[in-house]
């Protein structure tokens, strides 16, 4: 995606069993990193002793000095890697968070949002109970720590069932790796074992750099519970219809996971080729947006016949605090990423695919400097429905009024950008795809139909995400 205003959300892993756990961990984070870049953190155990380190940063910001996971003993290890769409960027907020209770030291890593998550705090915060965090997450230990219930599993499973929204979690009990998914299944996470240990993550890329195999999916309202004794697996909450995020198919997940029983790759090539088959152009070559847009891309010069270039090259060197001189050189931040390359553009009729269009302001942009680099036609192609609407579940979207597919019509996108055509994939093509049928998607973000009641900083229910004439 050209426009970096739709922001991942956040990555877990979690291993038990393994005589390094924090380092095979670190790893994880690593093929995790485009899920979060904000921060990172490990907390392991050895069954005695927490141990934890976190950090704002990408991974091998945060992890620079060895020491950082000498230090990190144990066989048992969770992290995270963040992008925080609740609470500010700050430090205290980098999970995974570490709490002491009563029955001793419990630690979660949480991907997703709580939709329910205004109410519930201030319920607890007038009976006494106080925060550390901004963060949503730090509202399932405070529930944890409140449960009536006597084991570790039990209570865990009590607080979850309080909560609404999305939830992918791991959680270290100090002696028990726990993974659970909410009902709807926003969010994805795998199991998997790579020896004799067994392996949770947000996605399967982070099996394969450890060496782990994938087993099958944490199924959507299921706890399971991994330690000496076993795998233990639980269905405590009411089934409810599956809500799985497309937008992981469309952009956030790498294209060499499997999310939600299907490779990504292969989700991204059908898009393609439906696009195509909905919105032909006549033109020469097809370019992509590297990185997210590229296996959509094949599959549409596949559908199409059309021949694939090389048309833009993306920089993959940025530092996450690039500064910007003042207004010294015109659209500096589609040019630090990208560059034309005008030998395979000149003189051509170009279709252009890109996974979406947030405010099509940098898409605008690059449409520019294309027609600088010598196209002669510019078609501008989108592998996903216009989005209309922010999302509640986990994602860093902009509001409504930032969208700009949710006050212009396509037409005058096209205009905006300056494209001789624009053509987006349909809601109906994009979920007919045969792999996707039987399955249910949250496409709120297309649609504004969402799966769940919303709830605003008042406390009320709410489709806006707007509370008191602020944004939120």
């Amino acid at each position: 995606m050209i426009e970096k205003l739709i922001h991942e959300e956040c990555g877990v892993f979690g291993i038990f069993g393994a005589k390094k756990a924090a380092e095979l961990t670190y790893l994880g984070l690593y093929s995790l990193q485009h899920r979060g870049q904000e921060g990172a953190g490990i907390v392991s155990s050895n069954g005695e002793k927490f141990y934890q380190h976190r950090g704002l940063g990408e991974v091998n910001e945060v992890f620079a000095k060895k020491e950082n996971l000498n230090e990190l003993k144990g066989d048992l290890a969770i992290g995270h890697n963040r992008y925080s769409t609740t609470g500010a960027s700050s430090s205290v907020n980098v999970q995974p968070l570490l709490i002491t209770y009563r029955k001793g030291n419990l630690a979660l890593a949480h991907n997703g949002n709580l939709t329910n998550s205004y109410s519930l705090r201030s319920k607890m915060e007038k009976t006494g109970s106080i925060f550390q965090t901004s963060s949503d997450s730090e509202i399932i230990l405070h529930l944890v720590a409140r449960s009536k219930k006597e084991t570790v599993e039990e209570m865990i499973q009590d607080a979850l069932g309080k909560v609404k929204g999305a939830f992918s979690v791991v959680f270290n009990t100090g002696d028990s790796l726990i993974a659970a998914r909410d009902p709807n299944g926003f969010r994805p996470l795998a199991l998997g074992k790579v020896n004799s240990s067994w392996v949770v993550a947000s996605e399967t890329c982070a099996f394969d750099i450890i060496g782990a195999k994938y087993e099958r999916d944490i199924e959507p309202g299921e706890v399971v519970v991994i330690n000496r004794k076993g795998v233990k697996s639980y269905s405590p909450f009411k089934p409810i219809k599956h809500a799985f995020c497309i937008f992981e198919f469309i952009y956030f997940a790498r294209p060499d996971s499997m999310i939600y029983g299907e490779m990504v790759d292969k989700i991204r090539r059908r898009l393609g080729k439906q696009l195509a088959k909905e919105k032909p152009a006549q033109a020469d070559i097809v370019i992509s947006v590297p990185d997210s847009s590229n296996t959509a891309t094949l599959g549409y010069c596949e559908e199409s016949g059309i021949k694939y270039e090389v048309g833009l090259i993306r920089n993959h060197y940025i530092g996450r605090t690039f500064i910007e001189p003042e207004q010294t050189i015109r659209d500096l931040d589609a040019r630090i990423k990208f560059n034309p390359v005008r030998g395979a553009l000149k003189d051509k009729r170009v279709v252009v695919v890109d996974d979406s269009i947030v405010r099509g302001t940098t898409s605008r942009k690059l449409i520019k400097m294309l027609r600088n680099a010598g196209a002669k036609e510019v078609h501008f192609r989108v592998s996903s429905p216009p989005i209309t609407s922010p999302c509640f579940y986990g994602i860093d979207m902009p509001t409504r009024e930032e969208l700009i597919a949710s006050s212009q019509t396509v037409e005058q996108i096209r205009k905006f950008l300056d494209v001789d055509s624009l053509g987006y994939l349909s809601l109906n093509g994009m979920l007919s795809l045969h792999s996707l049928e039987g399955k249910d998607f949250c496409a709120a973000c297309f649609s504004g139909k969402y799966p769940t009641k919303i709830e605003n900083n008042c406390g009320k229910f709410v489709l806006e995400r707007k509370c008191c004439g602020q944004s939120y």
